[in-house]
């Protein structure tokens, strides 16, 4: 299914939206590595979160982080980098999930 969307000047408040939004799918940190990324975002220290997934590239919450910090600066990019963040999260959610139900299945089958 294709959406069709008139393009327009993306606003502060439309792409803190879309952070939100991101923030809200990674949940709350379950890793040290998460928690220091995830607070570093917090504080503005995009240049750290940057780092932290630079160091863990395998690592799709960081990553996810990682794209946001340049999402704020509203440049022609911003729905490109928005949009790979969220498949980052995405990837984070899938990856977490699949950990979880192959432990509920290792558990269920011993």
């Amino acid at each position: 299914m294709v959406q069709t969307v008139q393009t327009q000047e993306l606003t502060l408040e439309q792409v803190n939206q879309a952070v939100d939004a991101i923030i809200t799918v990674l949940g709350n940190p379950d890793s040290d590595l998460h928690a220091q990324a995830l607070d570093a975002f917090r504080r503005s220290d995009h240049q750290t979160v940057k780092r932290l997934a630079s160091t863990n590239l395998a690592d799709s919450y960081c990553r996810a982080l990682g794209y946001l910090g340049s999402a704020l600066k509203l440049t022609p990019n911003t729905d490109t980098i928005l949009a790979e963040s969220a498949r980052a999260a995405a990837d984070f959610v899938r990856e977490k999930t699949l950990h979880q139900l192959g432990t509920a299945i290792a558990k269920a089958l011993n």
